[in-house]
């Protein structure tokens, strides 16, 4: 009976403020920076509640406390001293309770509870339950203050109650996708995502590669390397994931001399030359260990229609050059030396013996088996989810609007049986990590470059054309018909209508960068559907004129909010000092 009260009550409580983003790209410093400040409405709960009662400064600095407590406080006292640190604290106590209270109001009080630490969570309880005290429980709050500073545990409580109001800003969190790719730390961000009450995940196509590599599947892991190489990301593999790559990179050392089409791309910073050309070697032999790879793939997967990419097949060795269609293009900065012309897909026995030494050494990572576990256990291909419809890529389509299909065997996958397939499928693979040559892994790689993959939405991957085609024509990736079709109302609404969703409901969709700066809308077809991919990644931001957006889901409805690109001085609280009105 008291859950039948409960649960009634509960739905009529106004609604938890949800959170969407897409395409982090391994950016961790401005994604901990979005969820620290709740993409701004801890900042605008403290003017809401406090008004004119505090100066626009006394709001800034409470909003960094809040935001960064533990730099906040050793900031200040670095400043002003101890002593000042200590009358400050308790001064500004009262009024972290306050707006703990205020933005805690809208949840119950069980939710509440559970947020709290344990080693304070009766103090905070009675400090919210008395802060709007009588005169006769005055004495028993500030008993209870001067008790807390006495025990040495004021800055860990302020600490405390900064995390607390942090958590309540941002209820419920998707991700749409791409926590992994260019960026430097998608550890990092599993590891924040991990210590959160309540996350979703929609996977996207760099997170597959990521899964797929934990799956057995050796071209996974070798794009993995080749694509961390192309952008000095090494370390990732390395350091974060403890993932030896030494019998690798002695073998592109022994074969491969630096070539300029394999110059590494950075986003920032400088490397020395010897570092330069150990990404650049090691870029090569990836590349064509991928494409012998991903040859004898096709060839075992007539099904995935893709013997037009069985590029190695199309060269002459002694010419030096490729038949596509019906014209011949010469190969630059093409190192032939590993390849047997007569079976180009064959791997050497140095190869085979590398790979498997590869193979043990992903799958040997705890770290990183614990992160695509947790991809697995809070992530999937799409999600309906409060009349929103949440997926990263697209739904394949025809020119003419109907859902495009993928036959294998005698079954057709179009539309959201498309979508469960492939789940199915992966998941499956997951299971059985030591079969690497299966369906089930073999999509994995289909994912990331199938013509029919909702996670990749276009005819090619033109990796081996932009390496070594001088012609940027042969460079192109058509994007499948979604991506214009997206822009009309009755599209959405059949996508809509195929999950089960209402035509009024929503559709959330990452991916594609928005171009903001040419005047591309990311809110589309009459506001069904909204693209969130606004450039977390540092190599997007020039194309897309911001930094992401945060799309907000609460009681008032949808709001999409924009971000500046994050700079890493904002954790030096001096610089966000003269800044706070940009951030």
């Amino acid at each position: 009976m008291t859950e039948i009260i409960n649960l009634e009550a509960i739905q009529h409580l106004p609604k938890g403020t949800e959170f969407f983003v897409s395409d982090l790209h391994g950016e961790h410093g401005a994604f901990d920076y979005l969820l620290r400040n709740g993409s701004g409405i801890i900042r605008t709960k403290i003017d809401e509640y406090f008004g004119d009662d505090l100066s626009h400064s006394d709001k800034d600095e409470m909003a960094l406390l809040i935001y960064y407590p533990t730099k906040q406080i050793a900031l200040i006292r670095e400043r002003r001293g101890s002593v000042y640190v200590e009358q400050y604290l308790e001064q500004v106590l009262p009024d972290l309770v306050k707006l703990l209270q205020y933005m805690g109001s809208k949840y119950t009080r069980s939710k509440v509870r559970k947020l709290l630490p344990s080693q304070f969570s009766y103090i905070i309880e009675e400090l919210v339950a008395e802060i709007e005290r009588s005169a006769s429980k005055a004495q028993y709050f500030q008993v209870m203050i001067d008790k807390i500073v006495q025990l040495d545990q004021l800055e860990n409580l302020v600490e405390a109650l900064s995390e607390v109001i942090q958590s309540l800003a941002v209820d419920h969190l998707h991700v749409v996708g791409d926590i992994f790719d260019r960026g430097p730390e998608p550890d990092l961000i599993l590891d924040r995502l991990a210590s959160l009450r309540s996350v979703d995940i929609q996977w996207g196509n760099h997170d597959v590669t990521w899964m797929g590599a934990m799956a057995g599947s050796l071209i996974c892991m070798v794009n993995i390397v080749r694509i961390s190489a192309r952008y000095n990301n090494l370390s990732l593999i390395e350091d974060s994931y403890g993932i030896n790559l030494r019998p690798l990179i002695a073998y592109s050392q022994t074969h491969y001399q630096p070539k300029p089409a394999f110059v590494p791309i950075l986003d920032e910073g400088n490397i020395t030359e010897e570092e330069s050309n150990l990404l650049n070697q090691l870029q090569q032999a990836t590349a064509i260990l991928q494409f012998k790879l991903e040859d004898a793939l096709i060839e075992r997967r007539p099904d995935f229609q893709l013997d037009h990419r069985r590029l190695l097949q199309k060269i002459n060795f002694k010419e030096a050059k490729i038949q596509l269609g019906e014209s011949s293009y010469p190969l630059r900065d093409f190192n032939a030396t590993c390849i047997n012309p007569e079976k180009p897909d064959q791997l050497t026995s140095e190869e085979m013996e590398i790979l498997e030494q590869l193979r043990r050494n992903f799958l040997a990572s705890e770290r990183l088996k614990r992160h695509v576990d947790f991809l697995f256990e809070h992530g999937s291909m799409y999600l309906s989810y409060n009349d929103m419809l949440l997926y990263h890529g697209c739904i394949p389509m025809h020119d003419n609007g109907d859902f495009k299909s993928l036959r294998i065997g005698q079954a057709l996958y179009r539309g959201k049986s498309l979508l469960d397939f492939y789940e199915e499928q992966i998941r499956q693979s997951y299971r059985n990590p030591t079969v690497d040559n299966d369906l089930a892994t073999d999509l994995f790689w289909y994912l990331w470059v199938g013509e029919c993959s909702s996670l990749f939405g276009k005819a090619a991957m033109t990796t081996f054309e932009r390496y070594y085609i001088e012609d940027k024509a042969t460079h192109k990736e058509e994007k499948n018909a979604y991506y214009r079709l997206r822009q009309r109302a009755d599209i959405c609404e059949g996508i809509l209508e195929e999950f089960g969703l209402e035509k009024e409901s929503h559709i959330v969709n990452g991916h594609t960068p928005v171009r903001e700066i040419d005047g591309e809308n990311p809110i589309k077809a009459e506001g069904k559907l909204l693209v969130i991919d606004g450039g977390f990644a540092k190599g997007y931001q020039k194309k897309t004129g911001l930094a992401g957006y945060t799309l907000v889901s609460n009681s008032y409805g949808l709001e999409l909010v924009a971000h500046k690109a994050f700079k890493e001085e904002i954790q030096d609280l001096e610089w966000l000092y003269t800044h706070y009105e940009d951030y």
